[in-house]
């Protein structure tokens, strides 16, 4: 076995409601750093992996599609590590393998469990007659059903344990029909079985996981709603142990040294245990929160992102925070508790937040105190609703008192949701779900787990009103209703199909776009008729007719939305399964964007207007910011074929980042902040390149055209290995054209950003060589100095090749804005720059002098080397340098402070560096008024260094000149600094 290689299999292998679906499975070979798919693409739910470890052949339970039949399902094997794979067995097109295990005596004996079920978006049928253990002892060439002692009829999902400790017994979880499944455990390789208990996991489409402890035998663990654990074999179970911990468990690991160390992985996250499961540590920086909607507010200066998640409430949080270190966990709060779904926050006051729960549950959420009111519609009297899962809300972009909240009838609340009206009839076609067929059939009423966490079907699950027309408003419904009103609700019309999709298309988005009060856009989500192609309409004529702006979206990849950009009409973002798409010409095409994105299902988009900032809610990742995606506005044709571009530059807000995650260690999670600064994006056509790049380039097209190749010659070559690798720089200048800071730039084909962080550049010294001062390990930016002050800049961009400055046309201007976020501010912002000018003057001298004085020992004690290499030289030019050393020393004691106290650990008055370090320090974090002390600090240090810096200058300019002057004469051995005397 080669612990470097890792298999993944993908696509959610529960059958829940908000499930993933995959594209096959994935093998690395460096220990997860990549990953290559290896096939399967069909399966969409992979169950289990299991390896033999005798050669590494690979066995893949294959659940198949849950929304339809067919696909690739179930048991495949690949000998050649993946290069090609043979299903080794396949019981039909509704049945697929959903667990696999083997022995560890022999792993040519195997187990698998076949697994029947099939969900729609009105129902789950989550077992059927093909459902059974079956069993091979020839490495998969056959099988049979293993029976005795286990359920007959309709069996549901199974989960399988074969023990480590035992391998003669095997634990099976069975879902069946009636009251016939439980916990069976065979202790004859699967011959025969003995039912051990009635237990069963509360919901065994999402669940039904056994593990085996390691070291007893009798010790089973069962993934639940509250994981169980039976030290009996199974004829007892008791909670694992959830204390200040997340319930529904679906995955465990026992270290197999140490059964009290456990792991587990549960909709909350990932939880370690080291004392089997009394109490728990939190694995708190994973992200891979599953947000199902997101919505944003206008708090300034930074806004906030809410959205609902699977399972862990509806929350918010900062865009982003003045803390270095990011945005922590505890900057987020929470709105509602249960399942999280569609938040929308007052645009006029973002202390009010209404955030929902699953089957709309809506509460009312008072940022400030942190209280909730519940202020979810009720029906009257001998009437029922029909809520979604996932409910749609939006407040009127008309009225920022009047919400808009569906079940299967639509409601109005023009008071924050302190009451409510009914503004539509029911709007959903109103068709008895258990009517319709499932796997070619009408199923029982005694289907094994019909209906089980489905949402109760006709209901509205989309829903906008048009920004422009006050009263425009758009529903779509789980049935394939979308339904128009112009009025406000008083009147209705329907759509009954729309491009051709079946007739019960999940209406899965809606939006009507802020340019035309004719123009919205449908997006439905197909994958619940097994059909996981992308569908993305859009209608001129408020949905009279629709046209298709799907295009060239990968064929396979279902679209659950879309953005609209507010200036450009063209410009649009869709969320798939498989990540986002834009396009810059009204659906024409569309390009995938990365970007740090990972591939992962996109569930809702949100623009914030203000910032013009993409946010996204994803399903396992959690929220991404795309800061200031304007420059797509002017993406064009023409816009590429321009070698350069320098991008519209954003005002900004100028701050010192405060403190924050100081010790404590890797698992207390931070996000990233954006810098601190000035955002330039850019765009060039065609990479700089170096000569030797342009050569090679030559090179190849010659030889790709049987042309002869030229062999530089030694110039070219020379001018090669001289040449400095080609740039671009950007220059900031300030409102009277002074140039403030200096950026350098990668010169790479494409989009690119560079950062200005409103600092003048360092004054460190530079020596040429890799290496900095010790002092600048304050520094965010090593290149960074000072704070410049607020105002107008402008910013223009030049390319540099073979040392030659060649200025791009254009600039953009643009404002560095004071956040305002501090309590005693400098009165006179233009007076603290000043001084921290000064500072930076005087630490400039400092640090160069510091250098200078180092160099001038080290010259020195070279030329007394040399003295005695020079049998002519006379004892009195050595006592000259002897005597310059010591004054060196003393320089250098003034400056840098005295080692022979300090090496005893005794006290002295601060040094001149030490003071002017300490002015460095406390005034680059800060933005108020330079306390006196600093002013005195300054004064002392500006005394105290005056003198040093004239002796210095002294040594420099006369006395070591004068002294290496003579050392020449003598013909002495050449030291630093000291130009050779010879002639031929």
């Amino acid at each position: 076995m080669n612990p470097h290689v890792v298999w993944v299999g993908t696509g959610e292998y529960n059958s829940q409601r908000a499930i993933g679906y995959g594209d096959g499975i994935y093998r690395s070979l460096n220990g997860g750093k990549s990953f290559k798919n290896m096939g399967l693409k069909k399966s969409e739910h992979i169950g289990r992996i299991a390896i033999d470890p005798r050669n590494s052949h690979i066995y893949v339970a294959a659940q198949g599609p849950l929304w339809g039949p067919g696909g690739e399902r179930g048991l495949y094997k690949s000998v050649d590590m993946g290069k090609t794979w043979e299903r080794v067995l396949f019981v039909s097109e509704n049945t697929g393998i959903t667990d696999v295990v083997l022995d560890p005596r022999n792993p040519d004996t195997l187990y698998c469990a076949a697994y029947q079920r099939r969900r729609h978006v009105f129902t789950l049928i989550d077992g059927g007659p093909e459902g059974a253990i079956y069993k091979s002892t020839d490495a998969g060439k056959t099988w049979r059903i293993l029976k005795s002692g286990l359920p007959s009829g309709d069996i549901g999902r199974i989960g399988l344990a074969i023990s480590a400790v035992n391998p003669d017994i095997i634990y099976a979880i069975v879902e069946a029909e009636g009251k016939s499944g439980g916990v069976f455990r065979s202790a004859d390789r699967g011959e025969t079985w003995e039912r051990r208990s009635s237990y069963m996991s509360t919901s065994p489409q999402y669940y039904n996981r056994l593990y085996c402890d390691p070291e007893n035998q009798d010790k089973v663990y069962s993934m639940d709603t509250f994981g169980q654990v039976s030290v009996d074999g199974g004829k007892t179970w008791n909670a694992l142990g959830n204390l200040h911990r997340h319930v529904d468990d679906h995955t465990l690991w026992v270290d197999p040294s140490n059964n009290r160390h456990v792991l587990v992985g549960c909709d909350g996250g990932l939880y370690q245990s080291f004392d089997a499961g009394s109490n728990w540590i939190f694995v708190e920086n994973l992200p891979v929160t599953q947000f199902y909607r997101v919505s944003l507010d206008n708090t300034n200066p930074f806004y906030y992102v809410y959205g609902g998640t699977q399972d862990n409430n509806s929350m918010g949080g900062p865009s982003r925070t003045i803390c270095r270190n990011g945005i922590f966990n505890e900057d987020w709060f929470v709105t509602q508790g249960g399942d999280g779904f569609e938040s929308q926050i007052d645009p006029n006051n973002p202390d009010i937040v209404y955030a929902q729960s699953q089957y709309g549950g809506l509460g009312r959420f008072d940022r400030k105190s942190g209280e909730s009111i519940n202020i979810k519609p009720q029906p009257p009297a001998g009437e029922a609703y029909r809520w979604n899962w996932n409910a749609p809300l939006i407040i009127s972009p008309h009225s920022p008192t009047r919400l808009y909240f569906a079940a299967n009838k639509l409601f109005r609340s023009d008071d924050r949701g302190d009451s409510w009206k009914v503004v539509s009839p029911d709007l959903t076609r109103q068709i008895d779900r258990n009517t319709l067929p499932v796997m070619g059939r009408i199923q029982s009423v005694d289907a094994v787990a019909k209906n089980a966490s489905t949402s109760l079907f006709g209901n509205i699950v989309a829903l906008d009103e048009s920004p422009i027309v006050e009263g425009l408003l758009y529903v779509g419904t789980d049935d394939g209703h979308i339904q128009i009103s112009d009025n406000g609700g008083q009147n209705w019309r329907k759509v009954e199909k729309v491009g051709g999709l079946p007739e019960l298309s999940y209406v899965d988005y809606l939006l009507p776009s802020s340019h035309s009060a004719e123009t919205v856009y449908a997006a439905f989500d197909t994958r619940k008729n097994n059909d996981l192609r992308p569908h993305l309409f859009r209608s001129r004529d408020r949905g009279k007719t629709w046209q298709s702006i799907s295009n060239n979206l990968p064929e396979r990849g279902t679209v659950y939305c879309i953005a609209e950009d507010q200036v450009n009409q063209n410009l649009l973002f869709v969320g798939t399964e498989f990540g986002l798409f834009v396009t810059v010409d009204g659906g024409n095409n569309w390009v995938q964007m990365k970007g740090g994105l990972p591939v992962t299902q996109v569930r809702d988009i949100a623009i914030h207007r203000g910032e013009n900032d993409l946010v996204l809610a994803t399903f396992g990742r959690g929220f991404y910011v795309l800061d200031n995606y304007a420059p797509l506005r002017k993406l064009s044709e023409q816009l590429v074929k321009q070698p350069f571009e320098l991008f519209p530059v954003e005002d900004s807000w100028m701050f010192i980042q405060s403190r924050g995650k100081s010790n404590m260690g890797e698992t207390h999670y931070a996000a990233k902040n954006p810098p601190v600064g000035t955002v330039f994006t850019f765009y060039l056509k065609d990479s700089l390149k170096t000569l030797k790049q342009a050569r090679k380039e030559k090179e190849k097209k010659a030889l790709k055209a049987n042309q002869p190749v030229s062999y530089p010659s030694w110039d070219e070559l020379r001018a090669e290995d001289t040449e400095e690798e080609p740039y671009l720089m950007f220059t900031v200048r300030d409102s009277e054209g002074n140039a403030i800071r200096r950026l350098k730039a990668p010169a790479t084909s494409g989009i690119h950003r560079i950062v200005w962080d409103f600092r003048y550049p360092d004054v460190s010294p530079v020596r040429g060589t890799e290496g900095r001062s010790s002092q600048g390990s304050h520094r965010a930016n090593a290149d960074s100095g000072m704070l410049a002050m607020p105002g107008t800049y402008t910013v223009e961009a030049a390319k540099v090749v073979q040392g030659t400055v060649t200025p791009f046309e254009g600039k953009q201007s643009f404002q560095a804005k004071i956040l305002a976020n501090t309590t005693l501010p400098a009165p006179d912002r233009k007076a603290l720059v000043a001084f921290q000018q000064q500072i930076s003057g005087l630490l400039r001298a400092v640090q160069g002098s510091r250098d200078l004085l180092s160099s001038l020992q080290i010259n020195v004690t070279a030329m007394r080397k040399a003295v005695y290499r020079a049998p002519e030289a006379g004892n009195e030019l050595d006592q000259k340098l002897q005597a310059l050393q010591k004054h060196l020393l003393v320089l250098e004691r003034k400056l840098n402070g005295d080692n022979t106290i300090s090496e005893r650990n005794a006290n002295q008055p601060p040094s001149i560096a030490g003071r002017v370090y300490g002015l460095v320090y406390g005034q680059w974090r800060s933005t108020s008024a330079p306390t006196t002390t600093m002013r005195e600090q300054y004064r002392i240090a500006g005394e105290l260094f005056q003198p040093v810096l004239g002796d210095i200058r002294e040594i420099a300019e006369k006395e070591l000149p004068t002294l290496q002057k003579q050392l020449e004469n003598l013909k002495a051995p050449w030291t630093p600094g000291r130009i050779p005397d010879w002639k031929f």
